[in-house]
């Protein structure tokens, strides 16, 4: 069973929030919210997933002076925080973007206890491909491409008027590195489409050629 805290006391928060080196998940959450339901399953998961990080609910009106300390004005809202500063935040209940939060501060955090797991990276991987319905890993990201084959990419899929995400494969050394052995393709940029990976760049010019790109999309 993962540990998660459930706070009792303003000062077993601050205890548990100022702990050295330790990065912390927040959870704040209401009883009455029928979202917070969904993403306090979503947060035990994670927690059972993510070890390395310590995992903290909080009942938001139960507590309100820490919910104004950390700037929380609706639920559910997550905030990771280290050392009582606040590092990265979602708010409402947006499951994969928790997702991919709390697996890039456990790989941080990972990273300096030598103990990223091969099931970690696996997990966050397979968040990361099915944040949207169409994502597209890249080099640099659509304002911005890094390489030719990623402005490509970009420019066609504007010309379709195609809603994607991106990921910024050269940020994240262990996803770039990762995903060529997850997906078995080698090269960058790589699209997927509904969690299935469609290719690369010449694929997705020969499946726009015949229209299958369309229909999938």
């Amino acid at each position: 069973m993962p540990i998660i805290y459930n706070i009792t006391t303003e000062r077993q928060f601050k205890r548990l929030v100022s702990k050295t080196d330790a990065i912390n998940v927040l959870n704040f959450w209401a009883a009455w919210a029928e979202p917070c339901k969904q993403m306090n399953e979503v947060f035990t998961e994670l927690a059972d997933r993510f070890p390395s990080l310590t995992y903290i609910q909080i009942e938001a009106e139960e507590f309100p002076t820490i919910s104004q300390s950390m700037s929380v004005g609706s639920v559910p809202s997550f905030l990771i925080i280290k050392e009582n500063q606040v590092l990265d935040s979602v708010e409402g209940a947006k499951a994969a973007e928790l997702s991919n939060m709390v697996a890039k501060y456990s790989h941080a955090q990972g990273s300096n206890q030598h103990t990223v797991s091969n099931n970690e990276l696996e997990f966050r991987l397979r968040d990361l491909i099915q944040t949207d319905h169409v994502m597209v890993f890249m080099k640099g990201n659509p304002s911005k491409p890094r390489c030719g084959f990623s402005r490509q990419v970009v420019e066609l899929l504007a010309e379709l008027q195609v809603k994607y995400s991106s990921f910024d494969i050269l940020t994240d050394d262990q996803v770039r590195q990762g995903l060529k052995t997850f997906s078995d393709w080698p090269t960058y940029p790589q699209i997927y489409v509904k969690g299935e990976l469609v290719g690369g760049l010449d694929l997705l010019k020969e499946m726009i050629a015949s229209g299958e790109f369309q229909d999938m999309v």
